[in-house]
């Protein structure tokens, strides 16, 4: 690949490509689809994801959203595309996506369906990537009445959108070689994706499974040779609140509660410094201790418990209840880490929390009442281990998927960037 300096040149393409690319409508290269399900020859109702494209609308909600009788809605082929003028996370014009999962199905007619006028001039995985870059936003934000909405939608009609402005390869093989790197991409991530989703899913299962339901003594799976009941205990049983302050400047290294990563420096997570310069009366924690932040997130309804892994120590606002073990000797920090993953701590800051009282969104339970909470554990710490170990190989495998995954992400973002004009 070369780079390029030049209005109508991206700046990143295939070696052997050197012309300017044309400046085309939207309209020169798709003609619209109003091609309605009257026989019903489709019962398929779809929606756009932006992960997936255009997939089974009962699948992806869980429920059918569609009415009984699709027989007014438009009739879609495998190849057609199609544009949601819903803005959502990431598609803050809307988003077009190409039907390839399926051989047919019906979408709504607030959608604008269309397909390639010439396909013979033009590459479709190509006309796929185009629109997941940001290059056709500018056209709909010009004819998008200003801050106007219809049930949600752009306030754009069809005409206006096929008159939208782009600048494309005139030679198909061009667009050939970019839609099948881009494609390529796409695989590569949606594999990851789906690795990833597996883990988290095996991990939920695991977690919900190996520890006891609440009113349970025994969890429903458990490693060969431990049969006793685990035991209850207050958490304040377990573990010691940490109350020790950076009074000396000891640590200049704020701290915040990430849910997938843990502790972790404040500046790099916000891109942004929050806390205060002066850090000499923030809690000062060491590698191996926990932090409980009460503020909600979502996936987190009752606050998040973290275990500072990452560094050798760091500052925490003194917002958060700090905590170590109490007998490491008898209890392993691994198992404690996986437990606050688990949902089966959080019915006793229920109970403890004033119903709906936040304070700065913070959940108004005092440390007294959250070491006061009711939990169960294996008495055997060999058995803590066995838990602790397991789990946290998935999270590692999580993480690495993750990892890739973002990673891929980003080359493809760059791609998008780089390698349109």
């Amino acid at each position: 690949m070369i780079m390029q300096d030049n209005e109508k040149k991206p700046a990143l393409r295939f070696k052997g490509f050197t012309d300017p690319w044309e400046q085309r409508k939207l309209g020169d290269a798709f003609e619209r689809v109003v091609r309605k399900n009257t026989n019903n020859e489709s019962r398929l109702p779809l929606t756009i994801s932006a992960q997936d494209g255009l997939v089974d609308q009962i699948t992806y909600f869980n429920n059918r959203v569609a009415s009984r009788d699709v027989s007014n809605y438009y009739l879609v082929y495998n190849g057609e595309f199609a544009y949601n003028k819903s803005t959502s996370d990431g598609y803050p014009f809307g988003a077009v996506k190409r039907l390839d999962w399926y051989e047919k199905g019906v979408l709504s007619t607030l959608y604008i369906v269309f397909a390639l006028k010439h396909p013979e001039k033009d590459d479709s995985d190509f006309m796929t990537v185009f629109y997941d870059t940001d290059r056709w936003h500018r056209g709909v934000a010009e004819r998008a009445a200003e801050g106007a909405r219809n049930h949600g939608l752009l306030n754009i009609s069809a005409d206006d959108f096929f008159d939208i402005d782009t600048t494309m390869p005139e030679d198909k093989a061009e667009q050939e070689k970019i839609g099948r790197l881009l494609k390529k991409l796409d695989t590569l991530i949606t594999l990851h994706q789906r690795k990833y989703e597996k883990l988290v899913n095996i991990k939920k299962s695991m977690l919900d499974k190996m520890f006891p339901k609440n009113g349970a003594s025994v969890p429903e799976i458990r490693f060969k040779g431990f049969t006793d009941p685990w035991e209850q205990r207050k958490l304040g049983d377990a573990f010691e609140r940490v109350v020790r302050k950076n009074t000396n400047n000891e640590s200049r290294l704020p701290l915040t509660i990430s849910a997938q990563d843990g502790l972790v420096d404040q500046i790099t997570y916000f891109n942004n410094r929050v806390a205060s310069r002066d850090v000499s009366n923030y809690y000062l924690v060491y590698n191996g201790e926990f932090a409980y932040n009460k503020s909600t997130s979502d996936g987190y309804p009752f606050g998040a418990v973290k275990r500072l892994d990452w560094y050798e120590k760091g500052v925490l606002s003194t917002l958060y209840i700090v905590f170590a073990l109490k007998h490491p000797e008898k209890d392993d920090s691994d198992f404690m880490t996986v437990f606050y993953d688990t949902d089966r701590w959080h019915r006793g800051v229920a109970e403890r929390a004033a119903e709906g009282a936040r304070n700065h969104g913070l959940l108004n339970i005092s440390a007294d009442d959250f070491f006061d909470i009711d939990t169960t554990m294996p008495e055997d710490k060999a058995e803590q281990e066995k838990i602790g170990r397991l789990l946290k190989k998935l999270d590692t495998l999580i993480t690495l998927h993750q990892r890739k995954l973002e990673k891929l992400q980003n080359i493809k973002k760059s791609c998008l960037e780089k390698m349109f004009v």
